[in-house]
């Protein structure tokens, strides 16, 4: 039996819930992981499984099904021999996604309903601070608060050195060093999750997101292999997504590694990029794309060496990145962009033809 407020069942949740509900057949319950059957799921009723009802599988908005740490409303009241059907998925007050493989244009849901979310990245040949960068994007577009996890320290001949690149790169934004293998700086970790928070694990495959969540549990939950020594990569041991409890209290996500993390729109860049977005302010054009105009504020930091320019050419092609997706997926923006570049062809057109005349 579980009581849903150490379940992360809070007010924003309960004044969704309608007044009757404990008199009807329909209970309160969180996803814990998803199948392609259905989903697990935890109520005070204990541990469960339901499935979609038709109207939501077929009605989805969007196309955005629930995901882990979503709270539902079930038709029945779940026990270990009934199988939930979900009528409602709640308002959700934080969402992690990214945008999914191919040209479909959906939104995967990466994690629902999650507090912090811990950025692991290793401190071996996998260390990639502009990656740290597009997942602190991602995290500031989802509500929640992000937290850098740097991994294998006992890998790291020069911890100082990556700490010092990491903190340039994530201004305001807490760092953990930890040894997830040999259990060092793990409790550093669990100080952030308190009872009634939920937090997710994401990183590339191989940065030991399992590892430190298995450190976190007490055993060896999750499987883990080892990772290549060429380049740090590991492969997708977890396969899906999972929401386990933490003994002390609090709830942590697994998440499979990704190796890539589709920006899918602009939200969150300028949030990773504060001290950027803060330099824009004072550019003397408003649409400065600080390239090559005068008077931009930021090309002026980089001269002078306040502001990195791997940091600046991280920053535009992230927003380079977004702008496409968007405009490969959404029809309007398509016809603006055809018809922007319409103008831009003619204006080049008539330039040439006033140069052949002169």
């Amino acid at each position: 039996m579980k009581n849903l407020s150490t379940m992360g069942f809070s007010p924003f949740f309960r004044d969704q819930i309608k007044p009757n509900l404990e008199t009807t057949t329909s209970t309160v319950a969180r996803i814990t992981a998803e199948h392609r059957g259905g989903y697990h799921i935890w109520s005070e009723a204990g541990a469960g499984f339901a499935r979609l009802a038709g109207r939501l599988l077929h009605n989805n908005p969007g196309g955005s099904l629930p995901g882990v740490g979503d709270w539902v409303i079930l038709r029945t009241a779940v026990s270990p021999d009934d199988t939930g059907i979900i009528e409602q998925v709640l308002t959700r007050k934080t969402l992690f996604t990214r945008g999914a493989a191919g040209r479909s244009g959906t939104v995967q849901i990466i994690a629902a309903n999650i507090d912090i979310v811990f950025v692991v990245c290793g401190l071996d040949a996998d260390f990639n601070v502009r990656r740290i960068e597009r997942y602190l994007s991602r995290i500031w577009a989802s509500g929640a608060s992000p937290l850098i996890v740097l991994n294998k320290s006992d890998l790291c001949n020069d911890v100082a050195m990556r700490l010092v690149e990491v903190e340039s790169s994530a201004p305001g934004v807490d760092i953990v060093l930890v040894s997830a293998l040999h259990r060092d700086g793990v409790d550093n970790v669990r100080e952030f999750i308190k009872e009634g928070i939920t937090a997710a694990f994401v990183g590339s495959s191989g940065a030991g997101k399992s590892t430190l969540i298995n450190a976190l549990l007490g055993d060896d939950r999750i499987e883990t292999q080892q990772v290549r020594a060429s380049d740090g990569r590991g492969v997708h041991t977890t396969t899906h997504r999972q929401l386990f409890t933490l003994n002390e209290g609090g709830m942590v996500i697994d998440t499979p590694g990704m190796r890539e993390l589709q920006l899918f729109d602009e939200k969150g860049i300028d949030s990773a990029f504060a001290e950027i977005d803060a330099l824009s302010a004072a550019c003397r054009f408003v649409d400065c794309r600080h390239i090559t105009e005068p008077g931009c504020a930021v090309q002026h930091a980089v001269a002078n060496g306040t502001l990195d320019a791997k940091r600046l050419e991280n920053y535009m092609k992230l927003q380079k990145e977004a702008q496409a997706y968007e405009v490969r997926h959404d029809a309007r923006k398509r016809k603006v962009a055809a018809r922007n570049w319409g103008q831009i062809v003619r204006e080049g057109r008539r330039l040439n033809k006033l140069k052949g005349k002169v």
